[in-house]
């Protein structure tokens, strides 16, 4: 028995050591601004313009010559987070026809209706039959307008909803940004590996890259849904970025043929090509669309997605920036890139100026989101309260609420018919949850949206507003996403108005109730 329980012992720690090997060995290597030719006062003056503009970012990594010399994450987002990558993914389901195309399971030429002879309408259209894989990736299927919105919320078989679709325009002639196109290359690919996108790069892309614990959403079908839906971290996408810009090579091995990054990021389409130069040259979403990925100025390449999700790629500079943020406005946070720092790379190696570089740590180790400004001074009595309010029937089936307010240890407790949600609160430091309960989403009227998905990362914070007003915040912080919960205590009563970051003016039902008695 003793030297069975030794061996236990001696094996648990040699899986133990060579995990932490594995994770060492998996994480892009580290250096500092300088030394890979990079002002660290020019990266902190970015810093500093990031936290006085209206642009929220969570997490950013600059590399150079394959080296991290910056990474920062806004508390309470963290390093180990996954964060939603909304059209990101459409970059990798790409990757994923890449590698099959080297596979030869598939050409760019194939034809779509080729895949699905069972999904097809009666009637196909000449342009349907004409439609290529190659016309997916370039955002050129010739449907117009956009379907995806209506097609997810409503339909549970994608596919034949796609194809049902009228195709109104010539496949490859005019460039119309289609995620439900994106979903088709998924499902494209599952249907000639059997695997889903997820898995199918498993092997090939994330192990061979050091990527672990991502997630994908799926449709009703079991299908990836390829044009968004993937959860990643900020250091996984700096690291597919820096593949791409090693030309598919990773520590020495070929993991996706060059050709192919020659290939998917080259311009296939222009989005406006009627309009004059100048206007062209202002935006970086008229730059030309590629497989998946956009064109950017300065002779760069990007995957996008929504609020603010980045891999920024420059050739030229051999750099690679990873972006997670929330913005409405993302071309100006790209301006932030190109005045801040793309001036910033230089050729040769810099002196290190110790003072800059310290207080480039400082404010890096710093970083935080503001929090909600607490109850005003003329109050001198901050309000503890525990009450359980029956709700009124409401479209949230939402039967109760449970607001349990004391210092840092409050929650808000939603209850409906077939679960109970606690959602941690603090009043100075933000208190983490779990939940099942799905925060805000672009997407969240899709079909089967979330499905399969881990419990939901939330952090929370309130504030008193006067002496009858809770704010209660709560950041999705594996999402761009916020929900700001506002209540309004009125004797037994209380009303509940909700607004979500990306769109505070959404019509979103108000929840009213009474003191459960």
């Amino acid at each position: 028995m003793p030297i069975k329980k030794i061996s236990l012992v001696a094996y648990a720690l040699i899986l133990f050591l060579s995990l932490q090997v594995s994770s060492q060995t998996s994480a892009l290597p580290r250096s500092n601004p300088e030394a890979e030719g990079v002002s660290s006062k020019a990266i902190l003056d970015f810093l500093t313009a990031v936290g006085e503009s209206k642009h929220e970012f969570h997490s950013i990594m600059i590399l150079r010559h394959g080296k991290v010399i910056t990474e920062g994450w806004w508390h309470p987002y963290r390093p180990g987070l996954k964060h939603t990558m909304y059209s990101v993914s459409k970059s990798f389901t790409a990757t994923a026809v890449g590698f099959a195309v080297s596979e030869k399971r598939l050409t760019v030429n194939d034809k779509v209706i080729s895949f699905f002879p069972k999904e097809l309408p009666q009637t196909i259209s000449p342009y349907l039959a004409e439609l290529t894989v190659k016309d997916l990736l370039s955002m050129s299927v010739g449907q117009d307008p956009d379907p995806t919105g209506s097609v997810v919320s409503r339909d549970s078989n994608w596919i034949k909803s796609f194809l049902a679709l009228p195709v109104l325009n010539k496949p490859g002639s005019k460039f119309l940004y289609n995620s439900l196109g994106t979903y088709m290359l998924s499902a494209i690919v599952q249907k000639v590996t059997g695997q889903k996108v997820i898995d199918y790069l498993r092997p090939r892309l994330f192990q061979p890259l050091g990527i672990v614990d991502i997630d994908w959403e799926k449709d009703p079908k079991g299908i990836n849904t390829g044009g968004w839906g993937l959860r990643i971290k900020t250091e996984d996408l700096a690291k597919f970025g820096q593949l791409f810009l090693q030309k598919g090579k990773w520590k020495g091995n070929q993991v996706l043929p060059a050709a192919w990054i020659d290939e998917a990021t080259t311009l296939k389409i222009e989005q406006t090509p009627e309009l004059p130069q100048a206007s062209k040259d202002s935006s970086d979403w008229r730059q030309g669309y590629c497989y998946q990925m956009w064109r950017s100025r300065h002779n760069s390449y990007r995957g996008d997605g929504a609020f603010g999700q980045y891999i920024l790629v420059f050739p030229e500079l051999d750099a690679v920036i990873a972006i997670t943020s929330e913005t409405g406005d993302m071309q100006g946070e790209l301006n932030l890139v190109w005045d801040y720092l793309l001036p910033a790379f230089q050729k040769e190696k810099l002196l290190v100026n110790k003072k800059e570089s310290i207080a480039l740590k400082q404010k890096l180790s710093s970083l935080s989101l503001p929090k909600a400004a607490a109850i005003t001074d003329s109050f001198v009595m901050v309000p503890s309260i525990d009450f359980t309010y029956l709700l009124a029937p409401n479209e949230k089936k939402i039967k109760s609420v449970r607001v349990t307010i004391n210092g840092n240890n409050s929650a808000i407790i939603f209850k409906d018919d077939t679960a109970t949600y606690k959602l941690n609160v603090g009043a100075a430091t933000w208190k983490f949850s779990e939940t099942t309960r799905r925060g805000p989403s672009l997407v969240g009227t899709a079909k089967n949206h979330f499905s399969g998905l881990p419990a939901t990362k939330v952090a929370g914070l309130y504030s008193w507003k006067d002496i009858t007003t809770l704010e209660i915040l709560l950041r999705y912080i594996e999402s761009p996403h916020t929900e700001k919960i506002t209540c309004h205590f009125d004797g037994d009563k209380i009303t509940m108005e909700t607004q979500i970051s990306f769109n505070p003016k959404a019509n979103i039902p108000v929840l009213k109730g009474e003191i459960s008695k």
